[in-house]
């Protein structure tokens, strides 16, 4: 019976030994981990991120602050203000350049002009301008030109008759009616040349408005680079209004 007894016990404890043993189970809850979650949609993160795939303003495919062309035909505007300002007679005294700049055709039977300067030399004496002519074939044309011009002169050949390329312009006094008609040419210039700023104006806004529509700037900058436009402009036509103003109180001396 002892030998029973102790085989009992045995096997209890084994028994008691494998239940206590634990059984491992797959683990159906996800692990804790550190990897950032996703971005939030229309979050600070996002915006960020859409805001970097916009195009930079300073890339040369989308710069549209860039002013360089504006600038230029503004610049091209004044300078040809100041060249036909510099045409007209000033303080009683007569421009040189007012001859020299005209046109001539030298052959009939064709339609090329050169500038006056470029067949004769023009010195002016007094109330005298010499036209010291190259070539004997080209006296007519040259007359022809001076007659036909808006200055009211008229060439005549050398009164002493000793050179057949020399004409003789005499440039008449002004008057209160010559001073009034070139201040009025000064003012056209001056419109012209405010014309010439404008079309530059138009230029860049329509520019600008290209942006607009293709969606490649942000308003902000756009409503920007509008308002630096404008201040060039503006400057500019200040700078016209200065130029023309200055002259008219020469031309009207």
């Amino acid at each position: 019976m002892t030998p029973y007894r102790s085989t009992s016990r045995s096997l209890a404890s084994r028994l008691v030994t494998t239940t206590r043993t634990p059984v491992t189970q797959p683990s159906l809850v996800r692990p804790f981990s550190s990897t950032p979650s996703a971005l939030k949609k229309g979050g600070k993160a996002a915006r960020e991120a859409t805001r970097a795939a916009e195009p930079s303003a300073s890339s040369p495919e989308t710069d549209f602050s860039d002013l360089s062309t504006l600038e230029a035909e503004i610049s091209k505007a004044i300078e040809k203000l100041k060249t036909d300002l510099s045409k007209l007679r000033t303080g009683g005294r007569f421009n040189p350049e007012a001859i020299e700049t005209l046109r001539v055709q030298p052959e009939k039977n064709s339609k090329t002009t050169y500038p006056l300067s470029d067949l004769a030399q023009v010195v002016p004496k007094g109330r005298t301008m010499q036209i010291l002519v190259s070539e004997e074939s080209y006296v007519k044309p040259v007359s022809s030109a001076i007659q036909g011009s808006k200055l009211s002169l008229t060439p005549t050949p050398d009164p002493t008759g000793q050179s057949a390329t020399l004409l003789v312009v005499q440039v008449p006094p002004p008057t209160a009616e010559s001073r009034r008609q070139v201040v009025a040419e000064a003012i056209k210039a001056g419109d012209k040349a405010g014309d010439g700023v404008r079309a530059a104006r138009g230029a860049q806004q329509k520019r600008l408005r290209k942006f607009e529509l293709d969606r490649a700037a942000r308003p902000d900058d756009l409503r920007k680079a509008g308002k630096m436009m404008e201040g060039v402009v503006e400057k500019a036509m200040t700078e016209v209004k200065r130029i023309v103003e200055g002259a008219k109180k020469v031309l009207d001396q």
